[in-house]
């Protein structure tokens, strides 16, 4: 298990680089179910970090902590801290404004029952834009960025419901764009995606990478090890290890169950 001084040892080799998040000893229990446990770790801005393990070793309860999705979930209970640009995020009075720089885009695509244009612009709205020139080019940037604009531009009335399942997850990815997050979570992006699109979409968050940094929660291994500057191994609740994702892959290893996972041994 990774330590909190560790933790901070290996978060960067570049001294210029920022926090953007930083979690120090955060545990989280459903009723007396510990779910995570002592879970130290930084992610540094504008990084892909990635977190692999198989399931229930506690990713998705782990992202459900930093933009307070916890909420929602009276029996969840969380000890630790996790700080965002330095500040508490449990002690954030404005949770919507947290959330609107922390988008998440989970494992199956969850459209709103709105049309494509709609979807896109739904936050924008909400943040109180109304010009229809303005939320255009909102429209546009971010299905562009999503890989999806020529897709659909000759279609955005078109209910987003109608489009294909990797379809769908662009335009959910264009959705959480379009809060401008500093923070891009994604839990499992591509269990409804064929491996075309799945491609396409990574391309996406390597250009995304220079604007925010991302968490990727990938079931693929290889995934991991294409996108991610920095990998966490999470196993039965704890993060066992945290390392430069290509070190991980060539067995530069503090635990052997890591390679053993990363190679398909188990999971």
């Amino acid at each position: 298990m990774v330590s909190a001084a560790e933790a901070m040892t290996m978060a960067s080799d570049n001294p210029d680089s920022k926090v953007k998040l930083q979690v120090r000893d955060v545990g989280i229990r459903y009723g007396s179910t510990t779910a995570i446990s002592d879970i130290n770790l930084e992610v540094m801005e504008n990084e892909i970090f990635g977190i692999i393990g198989p399931a229930n070793a506690g990713k998705t309860s782990f992202l459900k902590t930093i933009n307070r999705m916890n909420d929602f979930d009276t029996s969840m209970s969380i000890d630790g801290e996790i700080l965002f640009d330095g500040i508490n995020i449990r002690e954030v009075r404005n949770v919507y404004a947290l959330r609107n720089r922390i988008g998440v885009v989970f494992p199956l695509p969850v459209g709103l029952p709105l049309t494509i244009y709609e979807n896109v612009a739904f936050v924008p709205r909400l943040r109180g834009i109304r010009d229809r020139a303005e939320l255009d080019v909102i429209v546009e940037r971010c299905l562009t960025r999503a890989a999806l604009w020529d897709e659909v531009k000759d279609r955005l009335d078109s209910l987003g419901s109608l489009l294909s399942g990797g379809q769908q997850q662009r335009l959910t990815i264009a959705r959480a764009l379009s809060q401008d997050p500093e923070l891009l979570m994604l839990d499992e992006f591509s269990i409804a995606v064929d491996p075309v699109t799945t491609m396409r979409i990574e391309d996406v968050l390597k250009e995304l990478k220079q604007e925010m940094t991302i968490i990727l929660v990938t079931n693929l291994v290889q995934q991991a090890r294409r996108l991610a500057d920095r990998t966490a191994f999470f196993l039965d609740g704890q993060c066992v290890e945290i390392g430069a994702t290509e070190d991980l892959f060539t067995g530069q290893v503090q635990d052997s169950r890591t390679t053993d996972y990363i190679e398909g041994r188990f999971g």
